[in-house]
This record gives C-alpha cells, sequence and structure tokens, in this order.
C-alpha cells in the first residue's frame, strides 16, 4: 500500500492532463451535436416527408443495432480503405456524435409525442403557426419530460469517451494506458482512472438531481417526489 499512494499521486497530473484536454472536450461537443442530430431526426420521424423518415429510420437502427467500438474502428480504421483518413480525435467524434443522435433522437421522439394533442389545438386556435407551436407550447414541455433520460445519456456518454483510446485518441483511460505500459501497476492506475471517472459521474448526478428539482417547482414529475 505504501507504494500505491505515491504512483498515484505522481500519475494524477497526466491523467487529469488527459481528462481536462481530451475527455471532457470530447464529451461536451459530441453530446451537443448529437442533441442536435437527434432533434432533426425527431422532428424528421414524426413530421417529416416519408423517403427522409425512411432514411433516418434506417440510420437509427443501424447504430442502434451495432456496437459503439465497432462504429468507431470503422472510422478510424476503416475509411482509410476509401481514401478517407481521419485524425483520431476527429474520427471519435463523428462516431460519437453518430451514436448519441441516434439514441437522443428517439428520446426527444418519445417526449415529443408525449406533449398531449390538446396543446397543439390550444396553440393553433390562437393562431400561432406550426414552428410557433414546437417553440412556444411544444418543446419546453417536452424539454423537462427529457431531462432525466438526456441526463442519463450525458453520464454515460463520460464513460463511454473510454472506448476512443482503441482509436489512440489520448483521453483518460490510453493516459492510464501509457502510464500502465512503463509502470507495469495496471490495478493501481486502472483503479485511479476508474476514480476519476467516478468523481465526474458523481459532479453530473448531483447536477441532474438539482436541476430535477428546479424544473420540479413549475409541476411534473418531480412535484411530489421533492
Amino acid at each position: 500500500m505504501s507504494d500505491w499512494l505515491p504512483l498515484m499521486w505522481s500519475s494524477l497530473a497526466p491523467l487529469l492532463r488527459a481528462t481536462l484536454t481530451f475527455t471532457i472536450p470530447l464529451t461536451l461537443i459530441t453530446f451537443t451535436l448529437g442533441l442536435a442530430l437527434g432533434l432533426l431526426c425527431a422532428v424528421i420521424r414524426l413530421f417529416g416527408p416519408r423517403h427522409l423518415v425512411w432514411i433516418v429510420r434506417f440510420y437509427i437502427w443501424v447504430i442502434r443495432g451495432t456496437p459503439l467500438l465497432v462504429q468507431l474502428f470503422l472510422i478510424f480504421y476503416g475509411l482509410p480503405s476509401l481514401g478517407i483518413t481521419l485524425d483520431a480525435f476527429v474520427a471519435g467524434l463523428i462516431g460519437f456524435t453518430l451514436n448519441v443522435g441516434a439514441y437522443t433522437s428517439e428520446i426527444l421522439r418519445a417526449v415529443i409525442s408525449s406533449v398531449p394533442k390538446g396543446q397543439w389545438e390550444a396553440s393553433y386556435s390562437i393562431g400561432m403557426s406550426w414552428r410557433q407551436t414546437m417553440k412556444r407550447t411544444i418543446m419546453p414541455q417536452a424539454a423537462r419530460v427529457a431531462v432525466p433520460p438526456l441526463s442519463n445519456s450525458f453520464i454515460s456518454l463520460v464513460k463511454d469517451t473510454s472506448l476512443a483510446a482503441a482509436i489512440t485518441v489520448p483521453e483518460l483511460f490510453q493516459a492510464a494506458q501509457r502510464i500502465v505500459a512503463t509502470t507495469y501497476e495496471p490495478l493501481i492506475l486502472y483503479v485511479e482512472a476508474a476514480l476519476i471517472y467516478l468523481a465526474l459521474c458523481s459532479v453530473l448526478s448531483a447536477l441532474q438531481g438539482w436541476l430535477e428539482r428546479r424544473l420540479g417547482q413549475y409541476g411534473g414529475f418531480l412535484e411530489e417526489r421533492r
């Protein structure tokens, strides 16, 4: 045990540096882009023309039916066979964005569909257009319901970014692997990496709870529980 603490302390700086430089940016950027893609797909699924609906359904079917690791390998290692070579970080961005977009589209489609039909009719009855109805009536109600599942997706994404190590992105887990290669202490380093992931996810879980309580003040799914 006496040898563990100096090693964990000396490796903390490079692990935190990798977290701040790659893990957190990769998570934030891909979730933002994936959420935008998911909203677009959800709107197309609900209101789009049939040919676009089929394209979106095919995309979601493929992404949800194949492992994320395989998708990352196809983008980073497979595309060079077609003459398309991408930087590891860019490949990770594309892979995670496509994956997040597919899953969040189903969440958003469900929460938009959950808004009662009467809300649409009430908005139309006072002269709102479809765009105004979505912006002012439907999306604010859907957003509150979407917070828990979207927050869970975001927390899962933080952990899933460890898969980027397989395509050489120097994020937290990749940094731990590199230190293991020189110290030959896998247990210590992987436990330390796990603790950093745990700390990140714990903070995000606390923020999720706070946001749900704030939204619960205005009525809805948490009003009776808090």
